[in-house]
């Protein structure tokens, strides 16, 4: 008796923070302990003020995961604990007194608009024009001939306005260019005159209208148009004088990526339509497209867990970043985020692997909608994206419309593609659906992946009202 009436004084004479700290704390988590992180979050500067909701979410994941990462304890969803509220955590933030500069000083956020949602995107991204450093309303389109086409009509409203806001708010308006002819690109840009022409023609769009710069997105480049492009690039660069030059470009994996040891590379493997070095004299940002990976990947196909057909894993995008900054200012480097995702129909191949067959893209409701209709969980996927499977013979799939739909510039191969996964994580050999998805918490990992690279921002492919709302807790 005398023995517990000692234990139970020494357990009120010990500190309360002994015990509250205890509970290790991660996302989706509710209560006091997730609030007290809060606070102290607030406190040295890695939160927003206000935030303190009681609710571990995507704003409070990425607050923690940049402390981890300025720490020292971790900084890659490849290491044990990234984004967890753990022991190592909890004793070396109650040791912190270090406090942050305002995350906006610390990257640059921006995004496109594309034209075929202009009403919803730019009603979706006005409220919270002031955490963006700059918006690219996905625009300019271009005719045959190599003229420009107004394809989203900047110059009537809604645009009108909202670029209006944008510049009363210190947002710069840096409208893209779209050119995915590799045919007509080369003609146009081969050719000297046609060429010269179209670098005084975005010149005079872009002062005419007062633009802050262009955005140039010329994809599907053959590779003979590679210095043909380059003398177009220093061409218009020269021209816009104090205006912006974006340039955004395809992602371009590492040879180790693309084909596994043993495997013949073709000779034709680094015949690029880009170059890296032109593309850092003659760009003050350099966009790269980290999106649409699918299972083009070989590498991390064969590494992760299948179903694996992601819209961007971290480590992929990690690897494309890591390239460029050979070549490229890692200061002047922008990693695209999709905010979209895509279904497949998945069918095991017994001792060859798994076929991936892409159904469409969609956007964030049309893949919770699904889920809650089933009544199945939605869970991280190996790649870090929210993800499900299911029996397409409990729910016929249906493409998705309206606003659900995601339209892409470009889309994953509809291809069927055998690719080597790691094993399965769902039992049985029929095939099934599978959704993988860029939501707030996987933009979260890139945004952390940004800060711990040291580049210069990252870029939302898209903003049109479709994706998950929780961004915007993200981009602060």
């Amino acid at each position: 008796m005398k023995r517990t009436l000692i234990l139970t004084s020494l357990i009120f004479l010990m500190p309360f923070g002994a015990f509250a700290a205890s509970r290790s704390l991660s996302s989706g988590m509710s209560g006091s302990d997730v609030t007290a992180l809060q606070n102290t979050l607030i406190s040295k500067g890695y939160l927003a003020s206000g935030k303190n909701t009681g609710t571990f979410g995507p704003m409070t994941l990425t607050a923690l995961q940049k402390f981890q990462c300025a720490q020292k304890i971790a900084c890659s969803s490849a290491t044990l604990g990234y984004g967890v509220y753990g022991p190592k955590t909890q004793a070396a933030l109650a040791g912190s007194s270090t406090t942050v500069s305002p995350r906006a000083k610390d990257l640059e956020f921006s995004g496109w608009i594309p034209y075929w949602r202009t009403a919803t995107g730019t009603k979706d991204v006005l409220p919270h024009l002031s955490q963006l450093t700059s918006i690219m309303p996905f625009g300019y389109t271009m005719h045959e001939d190599g003229t420009l086409a107004d394809t989203a009509r900047l110059t009537e409203e809604p645009w009108v306005s909202f670029i209006a806001e944008a510049k009363k708010q210190g947002v710069k308006v840096v409208p893209s260019v779209m050119w995915g002819n590799g045919d007509s690109i080369h003609k146009i840009l081969s050719n000297a005159t046609t060429r010269i022409a179209l670098e005084d023609e975005i010149v005079k769009v872009v002062k005419e209208n007062n633009f802050d710069g262009i955005d140039i997105d010329f994809e599907a480049k053959k590779h003979e148009t590679i210095d043909y492009f380059s003398t177009f690039l220093k061409g218009l660069y020269q021209r816009m004088g104090k205006k912006l030059v974006y340039c955004t470009i395809e992602a371009r994996m590492p040879i180790t990526d693309r084909y596994l040891p043993g495997q013949t590379v073709p000779a034709d493997a680094m015949d690029y339509a880009n170059d890296y070095k032109a593309l850092n004299k003659y760009c003050d940002r350099v966009e790269i497209m980290a999106y649409d990976q699918g299972v083009i990947s070989r590498k991390l196909n064969k590494a992760r867990l299948a179903p694996y057909a992601p819209v961007a894993d971290p480590a992929w995008v990690e690897s494309l970043v890591t390239l460029a900054m050979k070549d490229i200012d890692k200061k002047k480097i922008i990693i695209g985020v999709p905010t979209y995702g895509y279904e497949y129909l998945v069918t095991p191949v017994p001792g060859d692997g798994y076929k991936y067959k892409v159904l469409w893209p969609f956007n964030y409701k049309y893949a919770t909608d699904i889920a809650a209709k089933l009544g199945v969980s939605i869970v991280r996927t190996s790649a870090g994206e929210a993800g499900f499977s299911y029996d397409p013979t409990r729910l016929a799939a249906v493409p998705p419309t309206n606003g659900d739909i995601a339209q892409t510039q470009h889309v994953v191969s509809t291809a069927t593609t055998v690719a080597e996964n790691a094993a399965l994580s769902t039992s049985g050999q029929q095939p099934f659906n599978f959704l993988s998805w860029s939501d707030a918490s996987a933009i979260a990992d890139k945004v952390a992946l940004a800060r711990r690279l040291g580049i210069r921002g990252v870029a939302i492919f898209k903003f049109d009202g479709g994706e998950d709302q929780k961004i915007w807790e993200v981009l602060r």
